[in-house]
């Protein structure tokens, strides 16, 4: 396929782009700074800056899906305006994991232990993810991740899921950038979330 990239200098962006072209895929990785961008073969670097609608547009046009690792200060209006315009059937967007619920009605964000100064940022993910569920148009995906992305060795396995936090038997949520990556990818070869929101952890 050709997939293009958002935000791919950024630490999930990055990994994301390293793991569709370990597969084969023609990557059109976009930043606003591309000397950060992982390099190979497949890969085109790309400087742009996704807040401008018609310019993303142009950057995206031919592309199968679009793959979004930006933060939420690009509104989901921002991104689907694009799509549309250059004829972009499908988006893929690495969320956030706070509105995931920790049980019936709960989510993660409005429990006691989520930390304050991570709201606002979470907030936005929130809303992001409400204006997709709002589009019929274009092929969303949202992919909420563990509570905690870290820097550990690929594993190649993990458990899915949708709505609901994933933890393990210590009772916490966890995934590595590279199995997240392998998540994201999996879910772009394979759909199985069309217009919803998956998670995945360890």
């Amino acid at each position: 396929m050709n997939v293009t990239v958002l935000g791919a200098s950024g630490r999930a962006g990055s990994e994301i782009t390293r793991e569709l072209a370990s597969r084969g895929h023609a990557v059109t990785a976009i930043a606003r700074k591309p000397a950060a961008i992982p390099t190979g073969p497949t890969i085109t670097a790309v400087q742009g800056d996704a807040s401008d609608a018609a310019a993303l547009a142009t950057l995206i046009k031919g592309s199968d899906a679009v793959i979004s690792a930006l933060h939420f200060d690009v509104p989901a209006s921002v991104l689907l305006s694009a799509l549309k315009t250059a004829g972009v059937p499908r988006l893929l967007v690495t969320g956030g994991a706070a509105s995931l619920e920790v049980a019936p009605g709960v989510r993660l964000i409005d429990t006691p232990e989520f930390p304050e100064e991570w709201k606002v940022f979470a907030q936005g993910g929130i809303a992001f993810l409400d204006d997709l569920r709002a589009e019929t148009e274009i092929d969303w995906t949202f992919f909420s991740p563990a509570a905690v992305i870290e820097e550990t060795p690929r594993l190649g396995t993990f458990r899915t899921g949708t709505d609901q936090l994933i933890v393990d038997d210590k009772g916490e949520s966890r995934i590595g950038f590279s199995d997240y990556a392998i998540a994201m990818v999996d879910e772009l070869e394979q759909p199985k979330h069309s217009r919803a929101r998956f998670t995945a952890a360890y």
